[in-house]
């Protein structure tokens, strides 16, 4: 008996390796390439308008924010920290890279790379992050928790 657990458990890992994940229809393959667009649009609000701005435009009233040194940071509490923020000295962008829609077409994350370019633009420092997006009623797209690492080093990899 203490043998079939083990050969059980190796058995069932196996065949869950082998079933096939179902084609993404046309509608959740939109879905996607909204999301996309809104984690896009996000990243060129903070260009142009600033970090502050676009992270609290975007946040779902819910949201968490997820940040080195800190617990989870949500809803309310979340603007309060975002609005203490100074981004005077820096411009932050990121590019998605991917992302995946669940099936219901509401929820998602996207993860890629950003980008920290100081005033001064003499080092630009590069880390990755993930969000996760819930799709409001009106068809909007906010983020319902953000979380990034640092420490990619100055070239960005291809």
């Amino acid at each position: 008996m203490n043998n079939f657990l083990p050969v059980l458990a190796v058995v069932f890992l196996l065949s869950s390796c082998l079933l096939k994940r179902p084609k993404e229809n046309k509608a959740d393959a939109f879905a996607k390439l909204e999301m996309m667009e809104a984690d896009r649009k996000f990243s060129k609000m903070s260009e142009e308008r600033g970090m502050k701005a676009a992270f609290i435009e975007y946040l779902d009233s819910n949201g968490v924010l997820l940040r080195p040194g800190h617990l989870p940071i949500a809803g309310a509490d979340a603007v309060d920290f975002l609005i203490q923020q100074n981004d005077s000295e820096y411009t932050m962008t990121w590019e998605p890279k991917n992302g995946v829609i669940a099936r219901s077409g509401e929820l998602g994350y996207t993860y890629g790379i950003y980008a920290l370019i100081p005033s001064t633009k003499d080092t630009v420092i590069y880390g990755t992050y993930v969000s996760i997006w819930k799709k409001e009623k009106g068809g909007t797209w906010k983020y319902v928790l953000d979380s990034g690492n640092e420490g990619i080093g100055e070239n960005i990899p291809e």
